[in-house]
């Protein structure tokens, strides 16, 4: 089990370069799916922080987790944006 956690970092690695990537899309429904995808490696970090102790990673990761959130709550799936309906910009 302690070899399968510790190998545990390279998919947090790879969904975070992959979420990304889909943040930085132009399009709506991709910038979504991005910030979902950010959300599964922050689990993903958390889980690798819990067995190898990393306390501040840990941290790190409930506060970006937040931003995700935020992120989820700002971007809106394709067909659901509401005309006029714009969102603040910070």
């Amino acid at each position: 089990m302690d070899d399968w956690l510790g190998l545990l970092q390279w998919p947090a690695f790879a969904a975070s370069v992959l979420a990304a990537w889909l943040v930085a899309s132009t399009h709506p429904a991709r910038r979504n799916t991005g910030f979902w995808v950010f959300l599964g490696s922050n689990v993903l970090w958390l889980a690798w922080g819990w067995h190898t102790r990393a306390w501040a990673l840990m941290a790190l990761q409930c506060c970006l987790a937040a931003m995700n959130v935020r992120g989820l709550w700002k971007t809106e799936p394709a067909g659901e944006e509401k005309e006029g309906a714009g969102k603040e910009a910070a």
